[in-house]
């Protein structure tokens, strides 16, 4: 494939699922087949990944998705961070590329109670493959263990010079453990055992208030209409 050129189509709007009374509108890349240095190049560009799917979003009357990354050789953990990673310290975590069976199950626990009014509810296994799955690029699981109970799960794509967080869910049981940050801080140290220049988090939203917690890994790098800039708060 020529990487100097991708096509791009635009969805209808549909409803936000993320700022309610929005509605939404995607940039989509209509490639059948990508791979990991196109990806990470989009990336950069501000898209994300859905299964197989490569989107953006372009809304017609907001702007409030924000691209956010983590410049890895930057980050600096807060005082809050290093109490997480403390109080998680007899947890034990592996990084595999393997899909198993525990791991939809965790899904399937996670989304019915804590997820039960949001889009991905009810959960199925097709929903959970088609959502995280990729048939260009095989996700990373970054998995946490109580014992032999696996307790949290982070799905990662691994690229050249980068890693991006496609999605992270825990047993609700563990929830006063802070387990999805300690996951996004597992994520940040792999990238940096192996190297890579950024993490990306996803998108930035501060008017919904369950998507603040980007903007506490920093120094954090937001994409605007004259390229990434760092802040440092």
């Amino acid at each position: 494939m020529d990487t100097n050129y991708v096509t791009v189509g635009i969805s209808q709007p549909f409803d936000c699922n993320y700022i309610s009374g929005q509605k939404e509108q995607l940039l989509v890349i209509q490639e059948a087949h990508l791979d990991a240095n196109l990806f990470e190049q989009l990336l950069g560009m501000g898209f994300r990944r859905n299964g197989d799917a490569i989107y953006k979003p372009r809304c017609p009357s907001c702007q409030a998705c924000q691209s956010i990354r983590v410049p890895v050789a930057k980050f600096s953990l807060s005082k809050r961070q290093k109490r997480t990673l403390k109080a998680n310290q007899d947890l034990h975590w592996a990084m595999t590329s393997q899909a198993h069976p525990q791991q939809y199950t965790l899904y399937e626990k996670y989304i019915e109670e804590r997820h039960s009014d949001g889009p991905m509810f009810p959960p199925s296994k097709k929903q959970f493959d088609d959502f995280l799955n990729c048939t260009w690029l095989a996700p990373h699981y970054i998995q946490v263990f109580d014992g032999d109970t696996l307790v949290g799960v982070a799905v990662t794509d691994v690229m050249p010079r980068s890693l991006s967080a496609i999605y992270s869910y825990f047993h609700p049981d563990y929830e006063k453990r802070s387990l999805g940050a300690f996951l996004i801080l597992l994520q940040c140290q792999q990238a940096s055992l192996w190297q890579k220049d950024f993490l990306y988090l996803g998108y930035q939203i501060d008017e919904n208030t369950k998507m603040k917690y980007k903007r506490l890994y920093r120094p954090y790098q937001i994409l605007t209409p004259v390229g990434w800039e760092e802040n440092i708060e």
